[in-house]
């Protein structure tokens, strides 16, 4: 296997005219974003000639990030925007399914399932290729989807439609995964990648990512180099096959093409969606409401709060961070915290961070509650993704009577008012 040591060096390997073709083709009407090593570049960005890419490898171009959306002038972007203003300049998205997993073994075997799974809802124009880490990107073509869906234009349709067709492909898959995974791996390497044979989850180990997909979300382009493995994030024919030697970016030859619109078949997705709204909406009929959950007519102060929620205010030190932001917003706005409260307590937690996620970012998720009114429940306690695996379950011996962070946050101002 290859490893980040290796030396490879960036420029020469970007200096292939048909690696710089490939990400140009992959570039077309979407928004970029280069990285030199730990550097973000600005955003919005845009190529338009062949000459933007050159120019981005004169800069020190270690990789390229495109959007999942297409737009109509990805330069007229900015932070803040509103939903009407995004759709309008929206001219159209593909669906990415991201597996993320550090076992490459178990994130092969997750990828032929998806494929299985779309394949079974007669999607053909199916494209699969290597992160460059340890995981897959699968993409079917925004031309692959009807013009319209439950009588909307389905542009206006993201990110709502991709998360629903994500949460519906990971479940059907559940059963299958759990049943592949644990016919590969033993019970030391499932601890060795946080999980049990006791009641196995295969979602502790891989993850399709869900509630993190909105807008302006950005994927590795094909073709582009991981700054963390130095291998090429490649398309690829057949997971199955494939061997990490052949990410070698002193191997690498552009044969295939990510997403690859040349011959698409309209409408191809069709029973895909339906099936995934269905299943959305039996799913949506089961989510516990805010009703169920005590009412809280006065702001639950922060000495009542898990651990869980006081380790995210201490800042995440690692990955995670997009994932706490999720948990912290929704267990506030459930405890009586109003947004504008909110918005300054997650700004100043931000600070804290390794690394501080951009302020537009955070302002779109923010002014998404704003126009929603309203908010989900956090993840419950079981959902390791959302805990363990960023570090901060820590349990006291109150959480041991509670399911999800909003009843120990609300339990225990109360246990503490009736003994006082």
């Amino acid at each position: 296997m290859l490893i980040a040591s290796m030396k490879i060096n960036p420029a020469l390997y970007y200096s292939n005219e048909k690696i710089i073709n490939a990400l140009y083709e992959a570039s077309k009407d979407r928004e970029v974003q280069i990285w030199i090593n730990d550097l973000r570049g600005k955003r919005p960005d845009s190529v338009n000639f062949v000459g933007d890419v050159l120019a981005f490898i004169k800069q020190g171009m270690t990789s390229m990030h495109i959007s999942v959306e297409r737009w109509k002038d990805p330069m007229k972007l900015r932070t803040g925007m509103t939903k009407a203003e995004l759709d309008s300049l929206r001219k159209g998205w593909d669906l990415i399914l991201d597996i993320d997993c550090k076992d490459l073994e178990v994130s092969k075997v997750t990828a032929e399932l998806i494929m299985e799974a779309l394949k079974f809802h007669d999607v053909e124009n199916i494209s699969i290729k290597f992160s460059g880490g340890s995981g897959f990107h699968i993409g079917v073509p925004f031309e692959c989807f009807p013009a319209r869906f439950k009588g909307q234009n389905i542009v206006l349709l993201f990110p709502e439609i991709v998360r629903k067709i994500a949460s519906y492909i990971r479940e059907m898959i559940k059963p299958h995964l759990t049943e592949r995974i644990l016919k590969i791996k033993k019970e030391d390497q499932l601890k060795e990648l946080g999980a049990s044979l006791e009641n196995f989850d295969p979602f502790k180990i891989v993850d399709i990512d869900t509630v993190l997909i909105s807008s302006r979300h950005m994927f590795r382009a094909p073709y582009s180099l991981n700054e963390k493995t130095w291998l090429v994030s490649l398309p690829i024919k057949n997971v199955k096959t494939f061997n990490i030697e052949d990410a070698n970016p002193k191997i690498v030859k552009p044969k295939l093409n990510f997403l690859d619109i040349k011959n698409p078949i309209e409408d191809e997705t069709k029973l895909l969606l339906v099936q995934a709204y269905e299943w959305a909406s039996k799913e949506e009929s089961k989510k516990p409401q805010l009703a169920n959950l005590p009412k809280v007519k006065k702001r639950i102060s922060e000495e009542n709060f898990p651990p869980c929620i006081k380790k995210i205010l201490s800042g995440i030190r690692e990955d995670g961070r997009k994932r706490a932001l999720f948990v912290l917003v929704n267990f506030l706005l459930n405890i009586g915290w109003d947004i504008v409260s909110v918005e300054a307590l997650v700004n100043e937690w931000n600070k804290k961070n390794y690394e501080p996620l951009k302020e537009g970012y955070i302002r779109t998720q923010i002014n998404w509650y704003k126009r929603q009114q309203r908010a989900l429940l956090p993840p419950n306690c079981i959902n390791e993704m959302y805990y363990k695996s960023i570090g901060i379950c820590k349990p006291d011996s109150f959480c041991k009577q509670i399911k999800n962070p909003v009843n120990y946050a609300i339990k225990k101002s109360r246990t503490k008012k009736r003994s006082s």
